[in-house]
């Protein structure tokens, strides 16, 4: 048994570095094009290969077709992230200079409003919205009911399972 997954992860580690050889430029070059930042480029390109060497993945037959389907996933995470990074640092130019938090502070927040997002993002849209409008809207749960014309037990239920996200998170840190 032992030996059969040595072999499936020597062939994986093979896959993954025929791929890498093969088509890391390529990768690179078109993340570069798309952002116009060597840098950024170079961390996504890095991104795409980390996760798919930890897919344990041993076949690919479409190498590049793969690349880009999992780049891009990196690439619209890379983009929240950067306009949720946006609107707080916009934020707090609006705040007085003795109120601006440190920039300890400001990164500790930033990677809690990434988690939350990451969080929201992983509930199911109708979920996403009642939570939203419970929390963010101040509705109370009779009025999302109406406003997302479901049942009162079903908004419960929606909620129910926000709160379980939310301790999940919680408990992760």
């Amino acid at each position: 048994m032992s030996q059969s997954l040595s072999a499936n992860n020597d062939n994986h580690l093979h896959v993954i570095e025929a791929l890498y050889a093969g088509h890391h430029g390529w990768l690179y070059a078109t993340l570069k094009k798309k952002l116009g930042n060597a840098m950024d480029a170079a961390d996504l390109a890095q991104d795409t290969f980390t996760r798919i060497l930890a897919s344990q993945v041993t076949t690919i037959e479409q190498p590049r077709a793969y690349l880009s389907c999992v780049a891009k996933g990196i690439l619209i995470n890379w983009y929240q992230r950067k306009a949720l990074e946006r609107a707080y640092l916009e934020a707090l130019a609006h705040l007085p200079a003795q109120e601006v938090p440190s920039p300890e502070v400001r990164w500790m927040v930033l990677e809690t409003l990434h988690e939350i997002d990451a969080m929201l993002d992983s509930l199911a849209p109708p979920v996403r919205r009642a939570f939203l409008l419970s929390q963010i809207g101040g509705l109370k749960y009779d009025d999302i009911a109406e406003q997302l014309n479901v049942s009162l037990i079903t908004v419960k239920r929606y909620m129910k399972q926000a709160f379980v996200q939310c301790l999940m998170l919680v408990n992760e840190c």
